[in-house]
């Protein structure tokens, strides 16, 4: 009875650990893709107010 219940345990125990893993893994991925976003926004963002300017400066 005792390995059955020390093998639950450990079972439990490794399916916590797992859980937390896969937790951070995806709190991670989805920073760093929310960055990567954020950054490529702001990118494009800029490049269409340039050629805007470009557009706007070449008719004056």
């Amino acid at each position: 009875m005792d390995d059955d219940d020390s093998e639950y345990r450990e079972a439990a125990q490794q399916a916590a650990r797992a859980t937390r893993c896969a937790w951070s893994t995806l709190a991670w991925t989805t920073g760093a893709l929310g960055c990567t976003l954020l950054a490529l926004a702001l990118l494009c963002t800029a490049a269409a107010v340039a050629c805007l300017y470009v557009v706007v400066a070449s008719h004056y």
